[in-house]
């Protein structure tokens, strides 16, 4: 049998955490193991229930889910953290993703695009949404590059890592990125491990910051 993810839920309004629950609690691969109704208690329900994943919003009372990832994310650097978020957010995800999430998910999502969205982000996936996490990370990253760390390790990937970056800048697959180069899925899979390995990300969501941080992306060119 396939272990279960734990997923935590984090929402000030009662009604969505029960409707959150029972969409992910019908899946059998998938287990709500705690929830919080603001981004303080989040990390307390992480650290007593240890999930896989973490379902945050945005505007909470007390502490936003901004913080709240935050503070989760230095507690448990092991947690994944999807954002759920309206369209009008933009100024919010920014720091979201400096704050290391995984992705956003829109509230107005399907229950099964909830559901793929937690396996995706528990199998060390990110949540590159192409309509709200690229659109976000462009507008932040318009600015002139900034020169870090990342900007010198960029130098050490090869020319066909470059390439499977450029593309998960676009929001591709892995499927999608063999298509294009002409390569094994399972080369993608390799070469993609080796791009969030020396980048020292977590997932494809913070590499795509890091691509666009660095210049290695700029805005526009990594529109479908």
């Amino acid at each position: 049998m396939a272990v279960s993810i734990g997923v935590a839920l984090v929402d000030d309004e009662a009604m969505i955490r029960v409707g959150l629950r029972m969409v992910l609690s019908a899946e059998p691969d998938i287990t709500v193991v705690g929830e919080a109704s603001d981004g303080a208690s989040a990390v307390d329900v992480v650290a007593a229930t240890q999930p896989d994943v973490v379902l945050m919003d945005i505007r909470m009372p007390h502490v936003d889910g901004i913080e709240g990832a935050r503070r989760v994310l230095a507690a448990h650097p092991g947690v994944k953290v999807i954002i759920l978020t309206t369209f009008d957010e933009n100024h919010y995800l920014e720091a979201a993703l400096r704050a290391g999430v995984s992705g956003f998910l829109l509230k107005v999502s399907p229950p099964e695009q909830l559901v793929d969205a937690v396996r995706t982000v528990a199998s060390g996936g990110g949540l590159l949404d192409r309509n709200v996490t690229l659109r976000v990370i462009e507008s932040f990253a318009s600015a002139s590059p900034v020169r870090t760390r990342r900007s010198a390790v960029l130098d050490t990937l090869t020319e066909r890592e470059r390439d499977v970056l450029r593309l998960i800048a676009r929001g591709l697959s892995n499927a999608e990125i063999a298509g294009e180069l002409y390569l094994g899925e399972a080369t993608v899979k390799t070469h993609v491990s080796n791009v969030l390995a020396k980048l020292g990300v977590r997932d494809r969501v913070q590499a795509v910051v890091a691509a666009y941080e660095t210049g290695h992306v700029r805005p526009g060119e990594a529109q479908v």
